[in-house]
């Protein structure tokens, strides 16, 4: 059955969406990169007006995932997972992974490479630790390895613990030891990383105060 396009009205609290009449009546609404080859006095097929719907599902997805990569990079798993959340189809779902794939938008190789070196530098933990962060998001064990591989443990471990440390320099050695510990186990560190590193800090914090003194 064909259906006659009568008006195409752009939404008021809406600009980036167009109402579509077919035959004098609302018909439905579609986002303007769909609309745009419409025109008024078009005729329509019922599988036509299908197709439109269905484009229009995957353009929503793809916006949607958008929204929620500019807040910061993701995992293919994170995006599936929240696209699921919003009711679309797996079909829908892998259109719009694989086209933000294309687009260089998704790639797991190198968003656990970033997350790595983020996690390394602003927030310093263990290996382990940010290992089992990109597991929980998905990541394959390959993605994974090569993430971390350059990361080492002792000098991790040292970053986190000397910013801590700051806040207990006044602190006796046995109450920084434990306190110091803590924070360092709590990032994931081993007991032997740990260790040493709690002596490492506090040595230097003590040669530190002497050259002042």
């Amino acid at each position: 059955m064909e259906h006659k396009i009568t008006a195409l009205r752009v939404q008021k609290r809406n600009p980036n969406r167009v109402n579509v009449y077919l035959d004098g009546s609302f018909a439905f609404g579609l986002s303007r990169i769909v609309a745009a080859w419409l025109q008024v006095g078009q005729t329509l097929s019922d599988e036509k007006i299908a197709s439109l719907q269905a484009e229009e599902t995957r353009e929503a997805a793809y916006q949607a995932a958008l929204r929620y990569l500019n807040f910061r990079p993701r995992s293919e798993a994170e995006l599936r997972n929240k696209l699921e959340g919003k009711g679309f189809d797996a079909s829908v779902i892998d259109a719009t992974l694989q086209r933000l794939t294309e687009e260089g938008l998704v790639r797991d190789d190198r968003f656990a490479r970033s997350w790595a070196e983020s996690r390394s530098l602003s927030r310093p933990r263990s290996r382990r630790l940010i290992a089992f962060e990109l597991r929980q998001k998905g990541i394959s064990e390959e993605n994974i390895q090569q993430a971390v591989a350059d990361l080492e443990d002792t000098e991790l471990a040292f970053r986190a613990g000397l910013r801590y440390a700051r806040r207990l320099k006044n602190l006796d050695f046995a109450t920084f030891q434990r306190r110091l510990a803590g924070f360092l186990q709590r990032r994931g560190f081993a007991y032997g990383t740990v260790v040493t590193t709690v002596r490492r800090i506090w040595d230097e914090i003590q040669a530190t105060h002497d050259t002042m003194t």
